[in-house]
């Protein structure tokens, strides 16, 4: 090969190797501006955060919002800040829009007790506001607050001609959200504990169908309050999907699906009550209902029966066809026909 070849593919070598250090120059200049850009960025106060989705209606508690570092050229004078926001007066508000996980809150995105439209924004849609008067005793001992979930439950006496009436206990709904205790919808903190105090009224959520059954319920007997667990909701929940009483449509999508699911959460349940009598609890309590009938005051009363058609005279009893047969019982004697054609 002569000398012109040799150093044709030596200039040629030689120009590849420069423009392979052009381009790894470029690549690494590219990444460089971004990365300063990226170590640049000022983090400014902390703002209220959502720490999980929070539908419209939801009842802000301690658990459900946090502080948040955030960039200081994206924090609006909308926001709560952390050193300025009263979190004593946000515990017991209402979400008015939407609030997804990780959402910074804006102050009108929660309505205020005492503010207009508050227990109207506390509701879900179709649902009621239901007022149920409740003592230390039936009230869980002021161990409810707002937000919580309870069940119903119903105690009455059931009289009849038996001296002994039965006395029975039924939970005839479950799941309830609390909206209110008496005027309160707020949760008090006293050295960022919450403070236990008893109430007399609870104001809790319900279908139209569910508040004429409490109305009812009220002259029946007496109500008493039974705090849920958190974790029953979600067991009842795999029930009832199991069972297709709650259905997710096909092709829905993560957000709708976790949508569906916690309205089914929320709803109350009228159905699958159950009871004791004074007999599951005591052997010398009755264990079934008490016979009934006419002048029984405080119970059911059986309806009168009819009364025996007017007749015009004594009528005489058939008398029998074909051989009889006297039966004697006693001081009675019966006649009774045998063979009779």
């Amino acid at each position: 090969m002569d000398k012109k070849k040799l150093l044709l593919l030596g200039g040629a070598g030689l120009a590849a190797i420069l423009m392979a250090n052009v381009g790894l120059n470029m690549v690494r200049g590219s990444g460089s501006p971004q990365a300063a850009a990226a170590a640049k960025v000022e983090m400014g106060s902390k703002v209220l955060v959502a720490q999980r989705a929070l539908p419209v209606g939801t009842i802000i508690t301690a658990d459900s919002i946090g502080f948040k570092a955030w960039p200081k050229e994206m924090v609006q004078d909308a926001y709560f800040l952390e050193g300025e926001a009263d979190m004593q007066k946000l515990l017991g508000t209402v979400v008015r829009n939407p609030i997804t996980a990780g959402e910074p809150i804006t102050q009108g995105s929660l309505v205020a007790p005492g503010d207009r439209g508050f227990l109207a924004a506390a509701l879900g849609p179709g649902m009621r506001a239901v007022t149920i008067p409740v003592s230390a005793r039936t009230g869980v001992a002021g161990f409810v607050f707002p937000g919580d979930h309870i069940d119903l439950v119903l105690t009455q006496t059931v009289k009849g001609n038996d001296p002994q009436p039965l006395k029975a206990s039924e939970t005839i709904i479950r799941n309830l959200r609390v909206l209110a205790t008496d005027q309160s919808a707020t949760q008090e903190q006293v050295e960022g504990k919450t403070k236990v105090k008893a109430f007399s009224t609870v104001t809790v959520e319900v279908t139209p169908k569910i508040a004429e059954k409490i109305a009812v319920a009220q002259t029946i007997g007496t109500l008493s309050l039974s705090l849920r667990s958190l974790a029953d909701n979600s067991a009842e929940l795999e029930q009832a999907i199991a069972s297709g009483d709650v259905k997710v449509p096909a092709g829905a999508s993560p957000q709708d699906e976790e949508k569906l699911l916690k309205q089914a959460l929320a709803h109350p349940l009228d159905g699958g009550t159950s009871f004791a009598t004074g007999g599951d609890v005591s052997r010398f309590q009755r264990k079934s209902m008490p016979p009934m009938g006419g002048g029984g005051s405080g119970g059911f009363t059986a309806p009168p029966a009819p009364a025996p058609a007017a007749v015009a005279g004594p009528v005489a009893p058939p008398r029998p066809r074909g051989p009889v047969v006297n039966i004697t019982r006693g001081k009675d004697t019966v006649t009774v026909s045998v063979g009779a054609q």
